[in-house]
């Protein structure tokens, strides 16, 4: 068995012999190297798409949207990039429909980048298919979806990798902080406070016409019937991320979108990837707030929504994850770690230091993961539908406006029935399991 040090540095050579993987279930592409498929190739998948496209030990052999422009653009990225020394683009299978994706003869592994109402169902089929998955974050839509998910990738043995990129990249600033709290910096942590923006809410766009090419009816899915908008599932290639991501239908607005990066820090940095809080506590001020909100946990920590302990200035210490200690701060975002005391982060830790697992590229670990499955990824199934609950947690403690006794073991809110309701949802009838 390779260990982590010896396949990052096969890896990083695969240009000259790309890695015969030795996986299990499904067989190797032609090339032997790992059969990729993609479900879902708007803004972020593409993104996906050409990040692996760049990577010596996997080829992708299947693409798949219900967008025509957009799954003819990835198809063509692929031919492209594989293209033969004539020029000749080769030939990659496009498909409109995720299930025929999941029966590509040789498929090994999938990376999904969906709208969040689509993630479990997807997920559930390519693990009893056998299929390796990559799943964009949020991992969820409610927290029902979530269990059901960790139990079919669990049933199936296949590796998953939560799309959290910030327990692996941008800059290492975040994992930097979770081994300082780790191992002392700031004393015993006492609150948790994330810079994310507004809850979800219910859709309320206007008619439009469909697209010729779009198969709205398909990328609504489980979801409720509605009317298309382009707001939603936008016409052909594009470059930004739609706003289907503010809308209760079909995600968790900010709370949920951001909100599941910096909810994930904060977890695992109170080491709590596979629990939860044990109260929710909305804002005291009348319904509709849209910060404040307080999740409390059994060791007393305190994780606030959007807003900020005081500096001596008096004025707010605001950052993506601020975390408050009994003899400091940190503060952790995409830009950089700061202190309210520089000296807190002054002096490396040592040999001797708690460290988190070694991951400086989020794709990198999935494939190690699946070379070496005993070494595991940096965010498994369950922990990204930990992250994802705390985002719904939050979402429903907003739309409630009461305090909410739950059970993290049981996944519960504690008898109380009307918020038990908001836990998942019954799927539109064609899209019934």
């Amino acid at each position: 068995m390779l260990t982590r040090r010896t396949f990052l540095r096969s890896a990083a050579v695969a240009g000259a012999a790309p890695l015969i993987w030795q996986t299990t279930p499904g067989a190797r592409a032609a090339s032997g190297r790992l059969a990729l498929g993609f479900i879902g190739v708007g803004t972020m998948g593409r993104g996906h798409l050409g990040g692996f496209l760049g990577r010596k030990d996997v080829e992708v052999v299947a693409v798949c949207d219900v967008v025509k422009e957009r799954l003819e653009n990835a198809a063509a990225m692929v031919g492209k990039k594989y293209a033969g020394k004539s020029g000749t683009p080769a030939e990659v299978k496009s498909y409109g429909d995720f299930r025929d994706l999941l029966k590509h003869k040789g498929l090994d592994a999938v990376v999904i980048a969906t709208p969040d109402h689509w993630h479990t169902m997807i997920c559930t089929q390519a693990s009893a298919a056998g299929k390796h998955i990559y799943c964009e974050k949020p991992l969820t839509h409610n927290i029902n979806e979530g269990r059901a998910l960790v139990e079919a990738v669990a049933k199936s043995k296949v590796v998953f990798q939560t799309g959290s990129q910030q327990r692996s990249e941008f800059g290492g600033h975040f994992r930097k902080a979770v081994e300082y709290i780790w191992n002392g910096r700031i004393g015993k942590l006492k609150s948790i406070h994330i810079g994310v923006s507004d809850p979800s809410r219910p859709c309320d766009l206007a008619k439009q016409e469909i697209p010729a090419g779009t198969d709205w009816d398909f990328w609504q899915g489980p979801a409720p019937e509605r009317d298309y908008h382009s707001d939603l599932c936008p016409k052909g290639v594009h470059g930004h991320f739609p706003a289907w991501r503010l809308y209760s239908e079909y995600a968790g607005g900010q709370v949920a979108d951001m909100g599941a990066h910096h909810f994930d820090i904060a977890q695992w940095a109170m080491e709590m990837d596979g629990s939860g809080p044990v109260e929710v506590i909305p804002p005291s001020d009348k319904p509709g707030g849209k910060h404040g909100l307080k999740l409390i946990y059994a060791s007393g920590i305190e994780m606030i929504h959007n807003e900020f302990p005081k500096g001596k200035d008096g004025k707010d210490i605001k950052g993506d994850c601020v975390f408050v200690g009994e003899s400091g701060i940190i503060v952790a975002g995409r830009d950089g770690i700061r202190s309210v005391d520089p000296e807190i982060l002054k002096a490396p830790l040592d040999d001797k230091s708690k460290r988190v697992m070694a991951s400086s590229d989020h794709k990198t670990n999935w494939l190690d993961a699946i070379q070496s499955p005993k070494l595991g990824t940096i965010c498994t199934a369950e922990t990204g539908h930990r992250s994802a609950s705390i985002c719904h947690l939050v979402n429903i403690g907003y739309r409630l406006h009461r305090k909410l006794k739950w059970d993290p073991a049981k996944e519960v809110f504690v008898g109380d029935a009307p918020a038990n309701k908001e836990l998942g949802r019954t799927p539109r009838d064609k899209w019934k399991a």
